[in-house]
This record gives structure tokens, C-alpha cells and sequence, in this order.
């Protein structure tokens, strides 16, 4: 595990877990607009900067497959179907996940279902698990809140999008950092 608790880019793998159709309509508006902006920002920032990325649909015959505007951003990620709760339960995700990255930032919904229950599998499995506060949702959010809480209090580090992407650009000069600069206003 790294001996820091800021994303590291050359450490990390980006994990957009369950941010689809029929769910999204599921949720608050405002809400959604924002889970939306912030994982926008955080999957052109993995592209950038080569982070792997990995994202998940949850039955996607009843619940439909990854929003349109964000599935346009995920022409190199790796897709993974499932049906349990917990991405790392599934086996085909845990044979996506690089060795050598052993860091894990999450986003998407609901925050305490398939949030939660991957980031604890993750932790348990000795991966540094990294939430983006303002990139995950559930319908109700003193459900959200008492996920969050949970993680925290398990140790997993709970971050927002632009700590993130700033941590990976690490410096403020270059094309990427102009780039995700841009990004963010």
C-alpha cells in the first residue's frame, strides 16, 4: 500500500461503479448534475493522464447501460456486467485491476450499496481505497451520508474530484495541468 493518502497518479486505477440510465432517473436532479460534472472531470483526467479506468453496469437489462455523456469518455476503460452488489466479488472485475496499482478511487451510485460494499472488499484486500465524495449518490442522501460515514470510519480516505485530479497533476505547469485547470472552473 503507498505510504501516502494523496491520489498518487502512478498508483491509482479510477473505478465508476453503476452510473446508468434507469438508476440515474432515480435520482434528485441537482444531485445527479453533479455526479455527473465530477465523474466527467475525473474520467477526462484518467484518459490524460493514463490512468486505467474501470467502469461497471449493474444488470443492465433492467437498469440500462452507463449514461451517454459519460460512456462517450470510456472508449479505453474496461467494462464489467455484474449483478452482485460488490464489483470486487465479481471475478471478471478483480482480473481487470493492475498488480502494480494499488490504489483505487471511486466514484458513482448508489453510495451505500455498490460503493460502499466494493470499497470495504477493496480495503480488506489491502487496496488504499479513495472515495470522491462529490462524484458518488444514493436516492436518499442520509443514505449517502451514514455510507460515507461508514468508510470513514473504516479508514477508507474520502476526497472530492478536484483534490484528486490536482494530486495527480501534482504540479502546476504543463498541458495536463492547464488541461484539467480548464476542466474544473
Amino acid at each position: 500500500m503507498p505510504a501516502t493518502d494523496l491520489a498518487s497518479r502512478p498508483l491509482s486505477q479510477l473505478v465508476m461503479i453503476d452510473v446508468q440510465e434507469k438508476l440515474a432517473a432515480a435520482m434528485a436532479e441537482d444531485q445527479l448534475a453533479t455526479l455527473v460534472r465530477n465523474s466527467d472531470i475525473l474520467l477526462q483526467a484518467a484518459q490524460l493522464l493514463d490512468v486505467p479506468v474501470i467502469y461497471t453496469e449493474q444488470y443492465p437489462k433492467g437498469l440500462g447501460h452507463t449514461l451517454t455523456g459519460l460512456r462517450e469518455k470510456l472508449s479505453r476503460a474496461t467494462r464489467v456486467e455484474k449483478t452482485a452488489f460488490s464489483c470486487f466479488t465479481v471475478p471478471e472485475f478483480r482480473a481487470t485491476l493492475k498488480t502494480d496499482k494499488p490504489q483505487m478511487v471511486l466514484l458513482g451510485m448508489e453510495a451505500h450499496i455498490c460503493v460502499l460494499q466494493t470499497a470495504l472488499h477493496l480495503q480488506q484486500a489491502g487496496y488504499q481505497v479513495m472515495i470522491a465524495e462529490d462524484a458518488v449518490l444514493s436516492r436518499n442522501p442520509a443514505n449517502k451520508a451514514n455510507a460515507l460515514a461508514r468508510l470513514r470510519h473504516a479508514g477508507v480516505i474520502i476526497s472530492n474530484t478536484e483534490s484528486i485530479v490536482f494530486e495527480w497533476v501534482g504540479i502546476a505547469e504543463g498541458e495536463a495541468f492547464k488541461t484539467i485547470s480548464r476542466l474544473v472552473r
